[in-house]
């Protein structure tokens, strides 16, 4: 029984550790990413370039369940929205703004009574915790932003456009 044991763990270690190291798959140099879809259910955002999917990136997203609904619920927002503007001082790596609320979400915390939230982003590790990795992913962690590993957050970075829409579904 202590060798299964033994046996079993040191498999697990050495698929963590291939998990870890597997490198994936970069954007190739000049594609322009002009659309985000977002599957909150599947746990990926896809990346369009000219109507084409260019890559999948697995993501974490808020601890909460469904829609937004109002500050602190700690949920990621659904609907259509777009891309504001791209922070590289964040205190989590470098992130991508997203314009939630839009006028429906503000509209909707108003008659609920209650703040709509905001400073919704798609963002990497917080910094000084990039050696997490891939293993983020692992479990949804973020206050209802969108988390991605600092290497995928530098080539977001790099290829998103301003403006490109968001579209985040259940």
């Amino acid at each position: 029984m202590k060798k299964l044991f033994l046996l079993l763990l040191l498999s697990l270690l050495c698929s963590a550790t291939i998990y870890y190291y597997l490198p994936e798959e970069k954007l190739e140099s000049g594609v322009v990413i002009d659309k985000l879809v977002v599957s909150k259910k599947h746990h990926t955002m896809q990346a369009f370039s000219n109507g084409r999917v260019v890559k999948v990136y697995s993501i974490a997203i808020g601890k909460g369940h469904g829609d937004k609904q109002q500050e602190g619920d700690r949920c990621t927002p659904e609907g259509i929205y777009q891309i504001i503007n791209k922070n590289p001082n964040s205190g989590y790596h470098k992130n991508l703004g997203i314009s939630y609320p839009n006028k429906k979400d503000r509209e909707q915390a108003k008659k609920r009574g209650v703040p709509p939230g905001g400073d919704v982003k798609i963002h990497a590790l917080k910094n000084g915790r990039g050696y997490i990795g891939k293993f983020h992913r692992w479990r949804d962690w973020t206050n209802g932003c969108i988390a991605v590993t600092n290497e995928e957050m530098d080539e977001l970075y790099e290829h998103v456009q301003i403006g490109s829409p968001i579209i985040i579904n259940p």
